[in-house]
């Protein structure tokens, strides 16, 4: 499952600063990010607007640093810019939301959604967990686990998607 979420939707709004490093911190907290994505996404705030000096100084390393080094300077980026992660729930539930916000967009296929990695995920709300409800974890199993042939799984997958998407989000945050 790899859900990038920091480029903005086409014809969007791009996001500020403050706003790319609270969805990597979400990011961060719900699948982990490769501490070599860490460099280029501290440029990308950078240029929308963030500025701390921990975020320049990551900004400026190359991704082959030592991860340790990456994942310590992202951490202090965000604690001088002010941005907290939700705790490990939340950020799930928003990683949910982002994949199907990719999927409703074209920009991941449903067989992009099937993971074991999704059955971490506390679902609260209705959409949420009519879409996990339609997540195998590997797509061998569609039939057995979902009970669906594959075209009908495909299509009820972007519906519940597109409910979710629209759905008024239950928490605040990334």
């Amino acid at each position: 499952m790899h859900t990038e979420g920091t480029t903005p939707a086409p014809g969007g709004p791009a996001p500020g600063g403050l706003d790319v490093l609270g969805e990597a911190a979400c990011r961060h907290r719900a699948e982990g990010l490769r501490p070599e994505e860490l460099p280029n996404l501290a440029a990308h705030a950078l240029a929308a607007d963030a500025d701390t000096p921990a975020l320049c100084e990551l900004a400026g390393l190359s991704p082959r640093t030592d991860p340790r080094d990456l994942r310590e300077l992202f951490e202090r980026a965000l604690s001088e810019a002010g941005v907290a992660a939700p705790d490990r729930r939340v950020a799930r539930r928003h990683a949910l939301r982002r994949a199907a916000a990719q999927l409703v967009a074209g920009q991941i296929t449903p067989d992009g959604l099937v993971s074991e990695d999704w059955a971490e995920t506390e679902a609260e709300t209705g959409a949420e967990r009519a879409f996990l409800a339609l997540l195998p974890a590997c797509a061998c199993c569609l039939a057995y686990t979902v009970g669906l042939d594959r075209r009908t799984w495909e299509g009820r997958l972007r519906a519940t998607a597109g409910v979710l998407v629209t759905a008024v989000p239950a928490v605040p945050g990334c």
